[in-house]
């Protein structure tokens, strides 16, 4: 049985790790964050836990499918956690782990950009869409 050294270890986990395959579950993950709730609900809950309702507020057009669905995914990605308090009604809190505060710097920047850089988007956008304008 031939041996691995460890170099040739860790360069086997590394490409494990691939976005560029179609296979890779770094992949999976990348399309996760890239997704407009995912970005917009970790930088809502920056200042701390947030109950359903506050979320669904504060991220105005995301049904409530929509919220539950990317919530469950962040629960399971190790993103968010969900802590559920007894009572009538029971009070269900989501709030950042570890991970999604480490997360929180990326997806604040990226919204930033966003946010800070839409003249000019708006600007190419209609340039580019006058451009390529069809004739009547």
């Amino acid at each position: 049985m031939p041996t691995t050294t460890a170099a040739r270890r860790r360069a086997a986990e590394a490409a494990a790790y691939d976005a560029y395959l179609a296979w890779c579950p770094a992949r999976q993950l990348l399309d996760r964050i890239g997704d407009k709730w995912v970005s917009l609900l970790v930088s809502a809950l920056a200042d701390g836990p947030l109950r359903y309702s506050d979320l669904r507020r504060r991220l105005a057009g995301v049904s409530e499918k929509m919220l539950t669905q990317t919530l469950r995914a962040l629960e399971r990605d190790g993103l968010v956690s969900r802590t559920v308090t007894a009572g009538v009604p029971a009070r269900v809190d989501y709030e950042l782990t570890g991970l999604g505060r480490d997360l929180l710097p990326l997806v604040r920047q990226i919204k930033d950009w966003a946010e800070s850089h839409m003249p000019q988007v708006l600007a190419a956008r209609a340039a580019y869409d006058e451009d390529h304008r069809t004739p009547d």
